[in-house]
């Protein structure tokens, strides 16, 4: 009878305590735009949904960054109700039984009004930016680059929970929601299990089985998060086989005991004579088998940026661009060195294959770009002034012993140190783009000289390597045109990476160099013509001369143009001319002019 009471009042105090949670839950509504997109999402027929891990192990790698530097300032010692202090790394485990996927970390945590804010609604635009690139090419790879990337967790789940505790709050607190259109929130009935950080819980969706298997975890950790610089964790299960213990017979009886020496006489003969057949045979104790849990550590790199370029594979390069950029595709170019002198530091910066959709978005914070780094303690990618606007679709790192480990970002403006390390990057970034032109060059080259190299009579013709610098001027150019503008320092070296289809160029791009070199001794300046569109400036009236005196003329088919002829007024010594200017002398006179033009008008040619 007191069990059965034991039982109700149990199975009461279960009711009532999950009655209480319920109604201790505080019901949120999603904002318009963030609903849109979440229902996106949720019905996206989009494959790669490999990304949500990126995503959240991306989010978490920031949160550790974050309290790391905070508590060079400010340090605190949190600790969870068991006593627990939180660990400087990331955890996942999965639970088969109930279908879960759990991703850990010991970092910033959020308070409820963090919850809010920033889980169930978006400040900036970056959702609106979000959806309106998913409009255009659909692809949802590049969720991350968004500020949004968190949502992706509900390609792979039906219900996701987030457990987070902040030092700003005594309180634990739990988000949760099925991406119906609300989410909850309310107090975590564990207590504080987690002393600081946050703890996504997401329960996975039925054709999302793959996401329990450990490997296919280690595997995607492997790709996309390999270079992040806080330690990644899997919980693995190991089976061991250990000797069984054999319980000793307790119920033997006195009765036994007396006839042990009855027994012994023969039992003392038997074992005479099996002696040698026993000999040497060992009896195997029994076994039993015991499941054993492991954190197994998934990112064993150090921070690719202190190794030696000469160590480092290309591959290496990629997936790290591709972890800090939040990218699929493969980087157009990349540069890693070791600057010298008064200051000295570390750097490996990277050109995009592709220009952002924001490139030129100004009121969007869209220059975080570079991660700044003293003594490998991630700083900020919030500083503004590594890199001049210009040059705000270069990514990378810089790592810096010089600078103070406590620097705080207002500091920063103000640092001899990050100038100088500023005017090297530039140098550096700008010698990255010389050196892409470059290679096209020498590949060039090297191709003229093979297809002169071969046999007569051979008629298959060597197919050319895709040349990057078009790509790049395709992508960026614009931003070197700017730079040319803006930065008066660097406006020769600027000057020398421009790129311009000609009238003779049969569409093909050239730089002013190439130009020169190729302009006849009678010709002084350099032409050019400023129009819509290339196929309005082939059209201009202005065109019909220049043709006819056999004068190359440079197409200029931007509205930044007309601003950048009137910061390069000359090249090599020659004057940028526009066609368009009333009286332009397109050729001097050959000395063979200048006598016909001395010779008498009453003269005759006979005469001559």
């Amino acid at each position: 009878m007191n069990n059965k009471i034991r039982v109700l009042l149990l199975l009461t105090t279960l009711i009532f305590g999950t009655l209480a949670q319920e109604a201790a839950k505080e019901t949120f509504e999603f904002k318009s735009d963030v609903a849109k997109m979440l229902d996106i999402i949720i019905h996206s027929l989009y494959t790669n949904r490999n990304i949500f891990l990126r995503e959240v192990i991306s989010n978490a790698s920031d949160a550790l960054d974050k309290i790391r530097f905070l508590y060079l300032t400010e340090p605190q010692d949190p600790h969870n109700d068991s006593g627990e202090a939180p660990t400087m790394d990331i955890r996942i485990r999965t639970d088969k039984e109930s279908r879960t996927l759990t991703i850990m970390d010991g970092g910033l945590g959020m308070t409820k009004e963090d919850l809010i804010n920033q889980l169930g609604s978006l400040g900036s635009s970056g959702t609106k930016r979000f959806l309106e690139n998913l409009g255009e090419n659909s692809d949802m790879n590049m969720i991350g680059q968004f500020g949004v990337g968190f949502y992706s967790v509900f390609l792979v789940a039906d219900e996701v929970k987030v457990a987070t505790k902040s030092d700003k709050s005594e309180t634990q607190w739990v988000w949760e929601s099925t991406a119906d259109g609300n989410f909850f929130i309310y107090e975590d009935p564990r207590g504080n299990t987690l002393g600081r950080g946050t703890e996504i819980t997401l329960d996975l969706k039925k054709d999302a089985d793959e996401y329990l298997d450990i490997e296919k975890l280690k595997t995607i950790l492997k790709q996309y998060s390999e270079f992040i610089h806080f330690p990644i964790y899997v919980e693995t299960v190991s089976i061991e086989k250990v000797p069984a213990e054999v319980p000793p017979d307790d119920d033997e009886d006195e009765s036994a005991e007396k006839d042990k020496d009855a027994e012994k006489e023969g039992e003392e003969k038997d074992q005479e004579e099996d002696k040698e057949e026993d000999e040497g045979e060992d009896k195997e104790p029994p076994m039993k088998e015991i499941a054993t849990n492991k954190w197994e550590l998934v990112n064993e790199n150090k921070p690719i940026w202190t190794r030696k370029a000469a160590d480092i594979e290309k591959e290496e390069y990629h997936n790290f661009y591709k972890a800090i950029a939040k990218e699929s595709d493969e980087p157009l170019w990349y540069t890693h060195f070791n600057a010298e002198g008064e200051v000295e530091f570390k750097s490996i910066l990277f050109i995009p294959s592709k220009a952002p959709f924001n490139l030129f978005d100004h009121t969007a914070n869209t220059l975080t770009n570079i991660r700044l780094y003293v003594r490998r303690v991630f700083i900020t990618d919030e500083f503004k002034d590594l890199l001049p606007r210009y040059l705000n679709f270069i990514k990378g790192v810089v790592d810096s012993d010089d600078l103070p480990l406590n620097v705080s970002r207002e500091l920063l403006q103000e640092s001899r140190i990050l100038k100088i390390i500023k005017k090297k990057l530039i140098r550096k970034a700008l010698a990255m783009i010389k050196e892409i032109a470059e290679a096209d060059e020498q590949q060039e080259d090297e191709e003229k000289e093979k297809e002169g190299e071969k046999k007569e009579g051979e008629e298959e013709a060597m197919e050319p390597k895709t040349r990057k610098y078009p790509i790049f001027w395709e992508q960026f150019g614009k931003n070197i045109r700017l730079g040319l503008i803006e930065d008066s320092t660097n406006r020769a070296r600027l000057t020398k990476l421009l790129r311009f289809k000609t009238s003779k160029s049969d569409g093909k791009l050239i730089s002013l160099e190439e130009y020169v070199d190729r302009m006849p001794e009678e010709q002084k300046n350099i032409f050019y013509l400023i129009g819509e569109s290339i196929e309005v400036i082939k059209k201009s009236p202005f065109m019909e001369r220049a043709t006819a005196e056999d004068v190359e003329v440079i197409f200029m088919d931007e509205a930044i143009d007309e601003y950048v002829v009137g910061h390069i007024t000359e090249f090599s010594g020659k004057k940028l001319v526009s066609l368009a200017k009333e009286n332009a002398k397109l050729k001097d006179e050959t000395d063979a002019d200048k006598k016909l033009d001395a010779i008498p008008s009453s003269m005759s040619c006979a005469d001559v």
